[in-house]
């Protein structure tokens, strides 16, 4: 695909000229301006991990969102339960006075938040193990809920909700914590209560972040016929394993044809990128490379990427806060450095762009991953990456595809904000671009 210049000044004969020059007639001559449209697909990442641990600031993903670009997307999250041995057990002839399921809710992203939320909890009908579990992963649980409840959010975004809880269900609870087996040890409790799945209602249109902990779990309040004062105790997903089950229903959207993994798509004259669901977008970089290869004598002063204004999207619903360029080829997945691992992305100006390994080669850096930030104001995404084409300029690179994802991957880390909620975005493909200031040296 040739360059798409917004203004072409075109038969120059020195490649240095390529481009708009700046200011004609004052003190910057020399100084041009380009600017072309990168191409752009969408790809839907496989092997998908979403497992969370509460020891590592778990945060799990629910909710039920519809739109017309994705379709009808729900996440599901799964948890295990855990107890603490040291709490004090309530006396044989302790009474329950009350029980609640809480939320510790971290984040808040939908539509008619003045409007109830609808929330429960389900018992699984089998253990959550001790393996990786994926967005495609899920498990059998029980249709009748072990708690619910309504929630009106409004402007909280941070806050711990109380879920009613199943009074059967709480008062069995409540006596065997008295000291029956099932508390005798976490293998014992984990047969009577494998785990629990969190779900949100049908047509709510709301995501919300939950804190993994102390916080989010059963809370029992109880009194000793003795005491003047009352006790509780907490089942919690303190230090669980768990994972978030995303389900996604495209019919009838621009992304129906995304069907096979690591398969990018042509999904008409828009993209997008959404959390969780894994889809995100490829950016075809050969327009780079034909501008390169356009120019001879110059230096870089400034170039960025950018993406927008991106589609309108409800006031309260948040699109993705930012993004990482990692680079790609034919496969579609992450390219990674061979002697660790971690995938290379375009790299931070005014950072070194490549190291040198134990045998003198130079490698690609991956310390200062160039983030796309998100502006609230003009809608947009950018990052500079002036830095990243003078090294490909030089050679000192080599240019890649890019694909836009919304987190930070890295082998030895799991704060990857693209696992954390349905965020999302959609852009016209043909507000992908890359704008070059560059200068002609004499």
């Amino acid at each position: 695909m040739g360059l798409l210049f917004t203004i072409l000044i075109s038969s120059c004969s020195d490649p240095a000229s390529v481009g708009l020059e700046l200011a004609p007639g004052n003190n910057q001559v020399g100084v041009f301006f380009a600017e072309f449209d990168l191409p752009a697909e969408v790809v839907l990442l496989d092997s998908f991990e979403t497992t969370t641990n509460a020891a590592r600031r778990g945060i799990l993903a629910v909710g039920h969102e519809q739109d017309d670009f994705f379709g009808v997307t729900q996440a599901t999250s799964y948890s295990r339960l855990s107890f603490s041995s040291s709490q004090k057990r309530p006396e044989a002839d302790a009474i329950l006075d009350s029980v609640f399921f809480t939320l510790r809710v971290i984040s808040v992203n939908g539509t008619d938040l003045d409007q109830p939320k609808s929330y429960s909890v389900h018992k699984l009908n089998e253990q959550i193990l001790d393996t990786v579990y994926f967005n495609t992963d899920k498990i059998p649980f029980q249709e009748s809920a072990l708690a619910s409840s309504e929630i009106t959010f409004n402007e909280t975004k941070d806050t711990t909700v109380r879920l009613q809880v199943d009074q059967q269900f709480a008062s069995e609870v409540f006596e065997l914590y008295k000291g029956s087996r099932e508390f005798s040890n976490i293998f014992n409790f984990r047969q009577y209560l494998p785990g629990i799945a969190i779900k949100a209602k049908e047509g709510d249109n709301t995501t919300i972040g939950l804190q993994q902990g102390e916080n989010t779990g059963f809370i029992f309040y109880y009194h000793n016929l003795a005491d003047t004062v009352a006790s509780s105790f907490r089942i919690t997903t303190s230090t669980s394993r768990g994972f978030v089950n995303v389900e996604s229903d495209r019919s009838g959207t621009p992304t129906a044809s995304v069907q096979e993994y690591r398969t990018a798509y042509d999904v008409g004259n828009k993209v997008g990128a959404k959390a969780n669901l894994g889809m995100v977008i490829k950016i075809n970089t050969h327009p780079i490379d034909e501008f390169l290869d356009s120019i001879s004598g110059i230096v870089f002063n400034e170039v960025s990427f950018e993406m927008g204004e991106i589609e309108s999207f409800p006031e309260t619903q948040n699109p993705l806060f930012s993004g990482y360029l990692y680079l790609t080829d034919d496969t579609n997945n992450f390219i990674r450095r061979s002697i660790d691992r971690n995938p290379i992305t375009v790299q931070s100006t005014n950072q070194p762009q490549v190291e040198t390994d134990e045998n003198g080669n130079q490698i690609p850096m991956v310390r200062a991953p160039a983030q796309v930030l998100f502006n609230q104001t003009s809608k947009t995404y950018s990052a500079d990456i002036t830095s990243h084409i003078n090294a490909l300029f030089r050679g000192t690179l080599t240019n890649k595809d890019w694909l836009f994802y919304g987190g930070i991957v890295s082998v030895g880390s799991e704060d990857d904000n693209f696992k954390k909620s349905l965020r999302q975005m959609v852009v016209r493909k043909d507000r992908i671009k890359v704008k070059a200031i560059y200068s002609k040296i004499k």
